[in-house]
């Protein structure tokens, strides 16, 4: 008897020891570890991509936002503000309550296939919009400019790039709406224009609030 209660003690301890032990490893080394490599070698992916503006945190570099006008009595949809670049459409997204800084907290996609009549009309409508808000004195977008970034969401609908194409197409209306010359409009958006990652992955590509952040402090100088 003494035996047994002997033996059942020690393997309690043991398992005591074991769970002690790796909460100690897996709980506490690892994870302090893990965030003293990310905060030396990647500090900046490490707290959210952040992009300030005057000292102050405007968003991060991996989510994209609007750039509407507020809400009029009556409206449901609010108005793009067409003196900043435009990002992708964000359709598929749910409604945020929680922040309501950011409108694209909630992710998700249309859903559709390519031939639903829906989709078409909503992408129809959104090209003559684009044709319609670029064209601007002296300078006409045509149908066939519009790319596809343009008129369609990402998957997640919190893409935060857009195509140089679409970033070129918005250099005139940009520089209209604010009373800038369309050269230094348009040396804004070569300077923020990134290439494919290391050469071949992915898409040659335009950040919309690195953008607008950069035009933001144009404005301020001029």
């Amino acid at each position: 008897m003494n035996n047994s209660v002997t033996n059942t003690a020690r393997l309690l301890w043991a398992g005591l020891r074991a769970l002690l032990v790796l909460t100690l490893v897996t709980g506490v080394i690892y994870p302090l570890v893990v965030t003293g490599i990310a905060q030396g070698l990647f500090s900046d992916q490490a707290n959210g991509s952040e992009i300030k503006a005057d000292g102050t945190v405007v968003g991060s570099s991996l989510i994209g936002q609007s750039y509407n006008l507020p809400l009029e009595k009556g409206q449901e949809t609010p108005e793009p503000d067409l003196k900043w670049f435009q990002g992708r459409p964000q359709n598929g997204l749910g409604t945020n309550s929680v922040n309501t800084r950011y409108s694209l907290i909630l992710s998700g996609a249309t859903n559709r296939s390519a031939d639903n009549k829906d989709l078409i009309d909503w992408v129809t409508a959104a090209k003559a919009a684009v044709v319609n808000d670029n064209s601007v004195n002296g300078y006409t977008v045509k149908p066939s400019e519009v790319p596809a970034d343009a008129v369609t969401s990402s998957g997640s609908g919190l893409d935060p790039d857009i195509s140089p194409q679409y970033a070129d197409i918005q250099v005139h209306r940009v520089a209209e709406k604010n009373g800038l010359p369309v050269d230094r409009v348009e040396k804004l958006v070569e300077d923020h224009t990134e290439g494919r990652t290391l050469g071949f992955m992915g898409e040659p590509r335009v950040n919309v609030l690195e953008l607008n952040t950069a035009l933001r402090e144009l404005l301020a100088k001029s």
